[in-house]
């Protein structure tokens, strides 16, 4: 059962991909119903060289495992719970540090790297 199934606007966030965009609408579908589809869309693009989106991936990741890995009675208490996550984690206010250098992928992706023997 879907929650709000006829809703006026639909927020999409995307990278900017040359597919991203309402031009392909009508690709897939007639004009009148590319149309329909396109204005209820409200299209919203990650910055080319940077990603605010894994950014939101990381703190959902973080939410989910400290503060929703167990059950919650209610939706007053789940409310009450990411509150108080959010604020603990906005008075923390650490960074995100993007340093991912050519070392760091060897160790980390080693199992990808082919062996020679």
């Amino acid at each position: 059962m879907c929650t709000f199934p006829k809703p006026k606007k639909v927020v999409l966030v995307c990278d900017n991909l040359n597919t991203h965009h309402p031009s392909v609408l009508y690709e897939a579908f007639p004009p009148a119903e590319a149309r329909r589809i396109a204005a209820r869309l409200e299209w919203h693009y990650t910055p080319k060289h940077g990603s605010w989106l894994n950014i939101a991936e990381i703190e959902f990741s973080a939410l989910a495992a400290q503060c929703l890995a167990r059950r919650i009675a209610s939706e007053a208490e789940l409310k009450a719970e990411i509150e108080a996550w959010v604020r603990e984690r906005n008075a923390l206010g650490r960074p995100v540090h993007w340093q991912f250098t050519t070392e760091d992928a060897r160790i980390k992706l080693l199992h990808l790297y082919p062996t020679f023997e």
